[in-house]
């Protein structure tokens, strides 16, 4: 045993099952967020039954989708008046829809107390852009207020006319966000460009001249498409249809606000199928909706990358200068240790101190001072002295920083002496011995910096709250008006939007599969980034390789 001991297999072992253990807790974590997030996508059947409600003894009709279960302990009041504990029961959360008519999205009921259970063929569900789903039976479809189908065929009648009616809609956000948003911007331009004349004195006639000629043709744009999209909203506003919901209650309901319509309990593995890819593909691409608990997280995807991607850009060259001047050019003494200890320290303060300094230097005294001297005429409405995406990502990279230099060096050191004395006496300089062999060779340690990086900052929530992350953005940070990549805008984040639909939704209970759902698409950008950075930094080993030989 002694023997044993000493030859280190133990260790071997302990150190083979601590990295076991690990991998197992990883991709357990990962696959249950997977399952709890992804699963939300799958059309569930929608189920009718009598629920005897047991405060009151009435009986009455329940629709829903049964979306989660558990086993209680009952605490039940018998005729004698007796209270029995310890009975064990199930009871079935169910999203039972229709809040504008019960005022609740989801109810808890007893499975004992179900009866007469049926999944009728017939059950329609509706996904709405307000409100939430719609449970109930189709009765006729409309249009301007007269019924022009009834009965089996208004279920047909109702998806040809929810066609027209979404690529009228598609039409009219198109319009709104794109067109009538450039003119917007347009206009906002000229304004502060008139704007910049007053501060300057600046009468010119020619110059006044031309931006009322410029105000001018964008308000006849705005008024050609002001009447297009009234005609739009005339056309989309036509369609109704009337659903008879599990109190026998007929509701009308506009086809213009609804967002897909379905059949659960009649649908094919194949339909569920292509129905479970549509809808997270949705997830995927689409705006969010209903305080975030509906629709699409694509502006947090997007602003996510965004961020990490300037983040990159501006961590890269000051992380690599840093330590190509602490490795290469300061003398090696009491200092150079001092800035050292610092660096490192540095990566260990809490991310919310730095979210409180980018707040207090960059938005307050930097992003001031910049209005002031370059965007005067906006004032006192702030451009860049207020949060915003340049800002979040000047914090990260200064919270990543220490990373990257500590990387870098690491690279640098690893370098053999002869390789830079073999160029010194090739006759380069020690600038041209930098740049064209030793940072080439040391470059898949700093992109081994970069990889973690994006590792952290990719996931930092706290300093993004202070510095620019918001619950919804209007308009993203990347569009078709010059100069295109506008750096002062606010944005959306995964990280916040977790938290926001979390811990801030009014709607728990929808909001829940959600914070799954989001958090797996978190770990997989995450995962998505890092593997692009490991595989240029791959291709760069294999390629300095034979120099390091």
């Amino acid at each position: 045993m002694k023997n044993w001991w000493k030859s280190g297999d133990p260790w071997i072992w302990l150190t083979a099952s601590s990295v076991s253990v690990s991998l197992i807790v990883v991709v357990g974590l990962i696959s249950l967020i997977a399952w709890r997030g992804l699963g939300h996508f799958w059309p569930a059947s929608v189920m009718q039954a009598t629920y005897t409600d047991e405060r009151d003894g009435k009986s009455s009709t329940i629709i829903g989708e049964i979306r989660d279960d558990e086993n209680v302990s009952a605490v039940r009041l018998r005729d004698s008046g007796v209270k029995v504990e310890g009975e064990r029961v199930t009871r079935y959360l169910m999203k039972i829809g229709n809040r504008e008519l019960f005022n609740l999205d989801f109810r808890w009921v007893l499975a004992q107390n179900l009866k007469e259970i049926q999944y009728p063929e017939k059950m329609t569900v509706i996904e709405r852009r307000e409100w939430g789903n719609f449970y109930g039976y189709v009765v006729s479809v409309k249009e301007n207020d007269k019924v022009v189908s009834e009965g089996d065929a208004a279920w047909g009648e109702l998806q040809t006319r929810l066609q027209r009616a979404l690529k009228i809609f598609d039409e009219i956000r198109h319009l709104e966000k794109n067109e009538i948003g450039t003119i917007n911007y347009g206009l906002e331009q000229l304004r502060l460009r008139k704007r910049h004349l007053e501060l300057n004195h600046d009468t010119d006639p020619a110059k006044q001249a031309a931006l009322v000629s410029e105000k001018t043709q964008y308000e006849a744009q705005y008024e050609q498409l002001r009447q297009q999209l009234s005609k739009l909203y005339e056309q989309i506003n036509r369609d109704s249809f009337t659903m008879k919901v599990s109190d026998d209650r007929v509701v009308d309901l506009k086809i213009a606000k609804v967002v897909s319509v379905y059949r659960p309990n009649v649908l094919s593995s194949f339909e569920k199928i292509s129905f479970y890819f549509h809808k997270a593909w949705t997830f995927v691409s689409d705006e969010p909706r209903e305080a975030n608990t509906e629709g699409g997280i694509f502006p947090a995807i997007f602003g996510t990358v965004m961020l990490v991607f300037i983040m990159s850009f501006i961590v890269t060259p000051f992380g690599v200068i840093a330590a190509v001047y602490l490795r290469e050019y300061a003398k090696q003494g009491f200092l150079t240790r001092v800035i050292r200890i610092a660096v490192n320290n540095l990566a260990g303060v809490p991310a919310i101190v730095y979210g409180v300094f980018g707040l207090g230097f960059f938005v307050y005294f930097l992003g001031s001072n910049i209005d002031q001297l370059f965007y005067p005429e906006a004032l006192p409405a702030p451009t860049f002295g207020t949060p915003g995406i340049l800002w979040s990502a000047l914090t990260l990279a200064i919270l990543t920083v220490p990373v990257v230099i500590v990387s870098t060096e690491e690279g640098l050191s690893r370098i053999p002496s002869s390789i830079r004395e073999g160029s010194l006496a090739l006759g380069a300089t020690k600038a041209e011995t930098l740049w064209r062999t030793v940072l080439p060779m040391a470059s898949p340690a700093m992109m081994t910096g970069l990889i973690l990086a994006i590792a952290r900052a990719a996931g930092e929530v706290a300093p993004l709250m202070l510095v620019g992350v918001v619950k919804l953005a209007p308009s993203l940070v990347l569009d078709g008006n010059a100069p295109f990549l506008h750096l002062e805008r606010k944005f959306m984040h995964l990280g916040f939007h977790i938290y926001d639909v979390g811990f801030q939704s009014p709607n728990v209970e929808a909001a829940r599969p959600l914070v799954y759902a989001t958090s797996f698409l978190l770990v997989a950008v995450i995962v998505l980034l890092n593997l692009a950075a490991i595989g240029i930094r791959n291709h760069l080993r294999e390629k300095y390789k034979a120099l390091e030989n």
